[in-house]
């Protein structure tokens, strides 16, 4: 299914701007999570350009450490909701496909993004040529070899470990990763990774972690570093230009 402003604003109220989804909360924590690993990576006064607003959490940390930041969005809900909640920042309402810039980006954040797309590799291609010979693409990503996802194929819940839940179409989901497919999708569009990592250690769906602790679900987001990035269910990669310093052609 093409993505097109009107989808994109259903996804929007029914799920981002919606206050009756009953696990925003574990999904909000992973963020947390991620913002922290993000800020030790952008330096003060970096220009970044973040692909969606999504609910804003990483909006609001990107804010609060001063960066000179530009969002872009389709969803003219959410393009309404992040105007009023940071009139100070740009923020333009446009399909990642439509967008144009003169100026070039130290950094891209494209999270959770990539399987939302049509075609993936194209959007890929087209960050590239929005950053600095020099710039950095930092891509969130779900994986589609999670524990929990190996464990509903193990138990015949699902046929394939990239199958899509019904979760997954609600969001708007149109494929899961794994680190393997990814880089190939980067290396299509001209980048390479130079570091990666995961995060959340999900043995079972959101629908079964409703009343989980909030210190539990930290400490699911926490453990990461200690257990293998390829089981986790989130992927996170930096890459670079194919050719920038210190990246091989």
């Amino acid at each position: 299914m093409s993505n097109s402003t009107e989808k994109l604003d259903k996804i929007a109220t029914e799920y981002h701007a919606s206050d009756a989804i009953p696990d925003i909360h574990i999904e909000n924590l992973c963020q947390e999570y991620f913002s922290a690993w993000l800020l030790k990576r952008i330096h003060a006064g970096a220009r970044v350009l973040e692909l969606g607003y999504g609910d804003g959490l990483i909006t609001n940390a990107l804010v609060g450490i001063g960066c000179d930041l530009t969002v872009i969005e389709g969803s003219g809900v959410l393009v309404e909701i992040a105007r009023r909640r940071h009139p100070h920042i740009a923020c333009a309402h446009v399909l990642f496909e439509d967008f144009l810039t003169e100026r070039p980006f130290d950094l891209v954040l494209a999270s959770h993004v990539l399987e939302h797309v049509d075609e993936p590799v194209t959007t890929l291609k087209r960050i590239c040529s929005w950053l600095r010979a020099d710039g950095d693409l930092i891509a969130v990503v779900p994986n589609r070899n999670s524990i929990h996802r190996q464990l509903a194929v193990a138990m015949g819940l699902q046929p394939r470990l990239d199958t899509l839940s019904g979760r997954d179409l609600k969001v708007g989901h149109q494929r899961v990763y794994s680190f393997q497919t990814l880089e190939e999708d980067l290396e299509s569009a001209g980048m390479r990774v130079t570091e990666s990592m995961g995060y959340f250690l999900k043995v079972v769906p959101n629908s079964m972690m409703l009343d989980y602790s909030t210190d539990l679900l930290k400490s699911l987001n926490e453990i990461s570093p200690s257990l293998p990035k390829d089981v986790l269910a989130n992927i996170v990669v930096l890459a670079k230009k194919i050719g920038a310093p210190g990246v091989g052609a």
